[in-house]
């Protein structure tokens, strides 16, 4: 039997520090090992009804309870004061064969996997990889568990696959203590797995795609996410190049997405003249330093074949060194040494200028080599925004700061997701990552810095979202109902329809409380009901 044990703790924190947070009780289960029980099937629904058993325990002392994997977001979203599960160690999986899929399944039963949630992104990588497959797009490093990046919604930047949750074809929700309480979930109008598979989960299967779309982006708060189905592909390699653009021309690219069009690899161009489109496109900008030009990195998708180059020498050259804790521990005293700083370590802290890698997915995003104090503040804008959203969000930085970071743009297609941040038809995800500092010294805070970068795309009338797991000022007044609108009742309500009310409390938690997303509305039974 799957084994859970129990530590009493006083508090916990994030991978950068970001805590600590105060808890009572954190669990971590174990599954049964392979030499008790052959069946990873078996092992899967045996640690089912170890997690209800445990959401018995704290409906019984009328407490709060939450998931967590890598403990990768920077946010709280995953915090709950009263009862925390560690699910790291639940890591099993399946393939599937074609007499599991629904008869008006439109996918390859190769292509498709069950992930248990505590698989993170790396073992997925490996683990399909055995079969000759990868998954479409990661974040930019693959240390979070699947379950956390569907959670809240980790993007990479492909412009034609989208973010994590954005190839998740089925989710599997224990959302209460109770026998009929594991329910699987997938759009009916693109359904998955057939009825047969799904009573092998010990669930009941709903279709509906205004209930998965509004679950895919759950924030922890639609139940105990156990396990995700995916749709993978065939294993592919991304040729990776690090140019110096014009910063007119970077922007241009940016905002008009005219690749087609750009010259400047000759790689990449066809016998007609005509560019390749990228998979992924990322512009870097010191905000401290304008000598008009952008590191800009580009990478385009390329059949598999052995024996390619090792990535890993140029990867892990390209990739955020510690080094940059200088700057905090100078800038804390001395804050306007910050821009000198940012500056001269530019070298370590930016890819190489002509840097040119081939590798999959997995060794291109690679594993973050910093793992101290960090925060990351991520706005998504409308491509066309982009370039005002830029100027107004580095000005801002720079007014309330100096800040121990530098800026980057991606870029990712809209999400089906109802909470997902990538809600234009081309998101540019403008991102600031640094080193946490001292806010009692001399450089103001990261909540104040958030409140006034918010405030000032409000005052431009320039629509936009934020990273679920990224730092913000969460309880900015109306901040959800002004970012999503409707769609935040639309989310409340399917997720009020799905849950019992005992059920609600139990996985809600503080953070969902400041964005107001904690709040009732009336359930209707037509929401959580087949549509297949």
């Amino acid at each position: 039997m799957a084994k859970t044990t129990k530590l009493t703790l006083s508090e916990w924190d994030t991978l950068h520090n970001n805590g600590p947070f105060p808890l009572k009780l954190l669990y971590k289960t174990k599954l049964e090992s392979t030499a008790l029980m052959s069946s990873d099937l078996d092992r899967y629904n045996d640690a089912a009804q170890e997690i209800q058993k445990l959401i018995t325990e704290a409906k019984n002392k009328n407490e709060g309870f939450r998931a967590y994997g890598s403990a990768w977001s920077m946010s709280k979203i995953a915090h709950q004061k009263d009862r925390m599960h560690f699910n790291a160690h639940m890591n099993t999986y399946f393939s599937f064969r074609n007499q599991d899929l629904h008869t008006l399944s439109s996918y390859q039963a190769e292509n498709i996997f069950l992930f248990q949630c505590g698989n993170v992104v790396k073992e997925i990588s490996e683990k399909l990889a055995g079969h000759g497959k990868s998954l479409k797009a990661s974040g930019a490093s693959n240390g979070q568990t699947i379950a956390g990046c569907i959670s809240t919604g980790v993007h990479g930047s492909a412009f034609n696959v989208g973010s994590v949750q954005d190839y998740v074809v089925g989710i599997n929700l224990i959302i209460g203590p109770n026998p009929g309480d594991i329910v699987y979930l997938e759009r009916h109008s693109k359904p998955a797995l057939n009825d047969v598979f799904v009573q092998k989960l010990r669930s009941r299967v709903i279709r509906n795609d205004g209930l998965f779309n509004a679950a895919l982006v759950g924030l922890g708060s639609f139940g105990f996410i156990h396990g995700v189905v995916i749709e993978a592909q065939n294993l592919f390699l991304l040729k990776r190049y690090v140019k110096e653009l014009k910063r007119d021309k970077a922007i241009e690219l940016a905002q008009k997405q005219n690749f087609k069009e750009f010259d400047g690899i000759p790689e990449e161009l066809k016998s007609n003249g005509e560019a390749n489109i990228p998979y992924h496109f990322k512009v870097f900008v010191n905000q401290y330093k304008d000598n008009g030009k952008y590191v800009v990195e580009f990478m385009y998708k390329k059949p598999y074949k052995l024996n390619y180059p090792d990535p890993f020498p140029v990867i892990k050259k390209s990739l955020y060194r510690d080094l940059i804790n200088l700057v905090v521990q100078i800038g804390s005293s001395l804050p306007s040494s910050i821009p000198v700083f940012i500056n001269l370590l530019k070298s370590s802290i930016l890819p190489q200028v002509n840097e040119v890698s081939i590798g999959t997915l997995a060794e291109t995003f690679w594993d973050a080599p910093y793992q101290g104090p960090a925060f990351a503040i991520s706005f998504g804008v409308s491509h066309t925004d982009a370039e005002k959203a830029l100027k107004i969000l580095t000005k801002t930085s720079i007014d309330e700061g100096p800040v121990p970071g530098i800026f980057a743009m991606r870029f990712v297609k809209k999400s089906d997701a109802t909470l997902s941040f990538a809600r234009f038809p081309v998101t540019c995800m403008i991102e600031i990552d640094g080193v946490l500092w001292n806010e009692k010294k001399n450089l103001g805070t990261l909540s104040g810095l958030s409140k006034k970068m918010i405030e000032a795309l409000q005052n431009e009338n320039i629509p936009f979202t934020m990273h679920w797991g990224k730092n913000a000022d969460w309880k900015f007044p109306g901040l959800i109902d002004h970012m999503y609108g409707l769609d935040a009742k639309t989310w409340r309500t399917y997720r009020c329809s799905l849950l019992s009310d005992e059920m609600q409390t139990l996985f809600s938690n503080e953070f969902l409380r400041e964005v107001k997303l904690d709040q009732k509305e009336t359930s209707d039974p037509q929401l959580i009901t087949s549509q297949l």
